[in-house]
């Protein structure tokens, strides 16, 4: 209220704003319309209004989510429920993705806020019905520069333990990752990423058929197999998991990034790898 001589003026607002204030539960009373209501008026309990000052006509119209688009001043992004729709439509059409496909649609993915620092995805590399496919957590820096996974002196370890088995990703193996973007400054991915990505690998999973599965390190290992144990633990034992009606192995080893710190756990990983071969030569 302003103050014209020593009379009380009350301000005025388009009736659609005094109705959207009143639908948020705001009364103003010594705020009045530009057009009165004479249906009914609305005023707030035990707030006084101002001598001369009118209470607040509000109409019957009810504010709806149509009223909130079309009017320009407000914003256009408004309903948490179509972002919901949107994403079961997105999984839906994941499950009936090619390969190439699932690449193009990781390129233009905007579902988590790695979307935002990504230089570029790493859906995955190597070949069609693999003996084996590998798992990893996610994109580092080399990779995020480079599109691939598994580079730089990871990825050439990575390609060492393979080769003493005799596998290599240009021949009988595909490596993928949990996530397909790189976490910036390579923190641990949060759950609502992996959440986001799994979708991919999962379809991926039931395209390449895989005979074998080695999990490198603590993210892939929890999401494959939905534990929370650690990789000593899980790496001790058997693991099985269903994809697309198929029981499919899954081999449970140290990220190639921790055996480059702790070199000493080299030899358990060759335990692992040897457990590998016997799935696959069995």
């Amino acid at each position: 209220m302003r103050e014209a001589g020593s009379r009380a003026v009350a301000i005025k607002l388009p009736t659609l704003q005094v109705e959207i204030l009143h639908s948020m539960g705001i009364v103003v009373p010594w705020v009045s319309c530009e057009r009165q209501a004479t249906s009914r008026t609305s005023q707030e309990p035990g707030v006084a209004v101002p001598k001369g000052a009118q209470p607040i006509a509000v109409s019957s119209t009810k504010i709806t989510r149509e009223s909130f688009s079309e009017t320009r001043h407000l914003p256009e992004n408004l309903p948490q429920e179509t972002e919901v729709e949107q994403q079961s439509d997105r999984e839906v059409d994941i499950s009936r993705m090619s390969l190439s496909e699932i690449a193009q649609a990781i390129s233009e993915c905007k579902a988590c806020v790695l979307a935002n620092t990504r230089k570029n995805t790493v859906p995955g590399q190597g070949v069609l019905e693999p003996r084996l496919m590998v798992i990893g957590e996610g994109p580092g820096e080399q990779e995020d520069l480079q599109g691939l996974p598994f580079v730089g002196p990871s990825g050439r370890l990575l390609d060492n333990m393979l080769a003493a088995i005799g596998l290599s990703r240009q021949n009988n193996v595909y490596i993928a990752n949990t996530v397909k973007c790189r976490p910036p400054g390579n923190r641990n991915p949060r759950d609502e990423e992996i959440k986001s990505c799994m979708p991919f690998l999962r379809r991926q999973i039931e395209l390449l058929q895989p005979e074998a599965i080695l999990a490198v390190g603590l993210f892939a290992s929890r999401t494959l197999l939905e534990s929370t144990a650690g990789v000593h633990a899980l790496r001790s034992k058997d693991h099985v998991v269903q994809v697309a009606g198929r029981s499919i192995p899954v081999v449970v080893t140290f990220h190639p990034a921790y055996l480059l710190r702790k070199p000493a756990d080299k030899r358990l990983a060759w335990q692992d790898m040897k457990k590998v071969w016997k799935i696959l030569n069995s």
